[in-house]
């Protein structure tokens, strides 16, 4: 698939080859006429913008517009508050379904802000809290396990569980599945319904390219949802938000895991955002990332073996970044950057660089790899300027 079209809908700086969309993907050209449109409404219609301009609609209308993107059924997926937010909220409405069990299962690839949550989370509880290898989640689930939680693919290396067997598998021992798609949202082919997914729940600001700090999304499977009472119940999540009934009741379906006051501007962009992804097939910007890929990985072990691939080889198997690991990775990724490939670092060795076709083309990867040859060739990253106690790479 061409996706020249797609690339002429963001506004990238020049001279910037930008390979960091697993971090922050950047601005559509429609984010930014989103954001100035609510200023404007903000500006003319004041208070009345709640309801003139759609304001107080948006958690469900965005949730409505991500709702194809990651395969869920309509009705199922509802916007807003932060990542972490949206973690605790869907873990403590699984664990509420099961209230006789005495474990949460994790792996040890899950990102480190989900497993803080869930361990707290345990402790107050009074649960076990088990953190496994990636490999070992399947044998590790048993007839004390409340909720399976993972991330779909690993933040550090972009392997990717078997969302469809592993659901299956926690549904056979009567647990639930809870899925983070922080890095599978827009970057892989998702299907919640067909996979039997309970919970997910994603941030927008990596490949749906939201901005930075737009809000995240949480999925419910219908089944499931109005047997939940939300933990963070929300007036927004009442039946009746504006009766301000002292007693709260939730609101039908999904819409009771809304919490607060909708961030409308933040919104906005988001809402401008994803109006790129119209008419886009998941099946094919993965396709094409994949090829990508390929052309970054051939390329890296001809012209930059010392780089070693720490991803899955296999591209089934993996999500839309590619991890290359060296001891003074942190050091080479500032070199890079000072060169104008932007990517990012993660510790303790992890090169991490982001194949987003609706962005990125072969030239892209062409350039890039000249970058990567010319630092590993000269071996740029012994510059002080790149050493460790330069502060953080992003």
């Amino acid at each position: 698939m061409d996706f020249s079209a797609t690339r002429a809908l963001f506004d990238l700086p020049d001279g910037i080859c930008y390979l960091d969309g697993n971090s922050l993907g950047p601005q559509p050209r429609a984010a930014a006429s989103a954001a100035a449109r609510a200023l404007g409404e903000w500006q003319g219609q004041l208070i009345g913008g709640w309801n003139g301009a759609g304001w107080m609609d948006l958690p469900v209308a965005l949730g409505a517009a991500i709702a194809p993107l990651i395969g869920a059924a309509p009705d199922t997926v509802v916007v807003g508050e932060t990542l972490s937010i949206r973690v605790h909220q869907a873990l403590m409405a699984a664990l509420d379904l099961r209230p006789e069990r005495t474990e949460i299962v994790t792996d040890s690839g899950n990102f480190p802000s989900d497993i803080y949550i869930a361990a707290e989370i345990a402790r107050r509880r009074g649960l076990t809290l088990r953190v496994v290898a990636p490999d070992a989640v399947e044998t590790a689930l048993g007839p004390q396990t409340a909720v399976l939680m993972l991330t779909e693919v690993d933040y550090r290396t972009a392997r990717r569980h078997d969302m469809a067997r592993l659901s299956a598998r926690a549904h056979e021992v009567g647990a639930l599945a809870l899925w983070d798609l922080a890095h599978s949202a827009g970057a892989v082919p998702l299907d919640l319904a067909g996979a039997g997914a309970d919970f997910a729940v994603g941030c927008t600001y990596k490949y749906l390219n939201g901005g930075p700090g737009s809000p995240a999304f949480l999925h419910a499977a219908p089944g499931l949802i109005e047997a939940v009472t939300p933990a963070l119940p929300g007036w927004l999540g009442h039946a009746a938000p504006f009766g301000f009934d002292m007693d709260y009741a939730p609101a039908p379906g999904v819409a009771r895991m809304r919490i607060g006051t909708p961030p409308v501007l933040q919104m906005a962009a988001l809402q401008g955002a994803l109006t790129v992804w119209k008419g886009l097939s998941m099946t094919e910007v993965f396709a094409t990332a994949q090829g990508l890929a390929q052309r970054l990985i051939d390329g890296v072990a001809a012209r930059a073996p010392a780089l070693r691939l720490a991803s899955p080889e296999d591209p089934a198997r993996r999500g839309s970044h590619l991890a290359f690991a060296h001891p003074e990775a942190q050091a080479i990724m500032r070199a890079f950057i000072a060169r104008g490939l932007v990517g990012d670092f993660r510790a303790p060795d992890i090169v991490r660089l982001a194949l987003t076709p609706l962005y990125i083309g072969p030239a892209d990867i062409d350039r890039a790899l000249d970058i990567i040859a010319e630092v590993m060739t000269s071996r740029a990253w012994e510059d002080p300027a790149f050493a460790a106690s330069a502060g953080p790479v992003t």
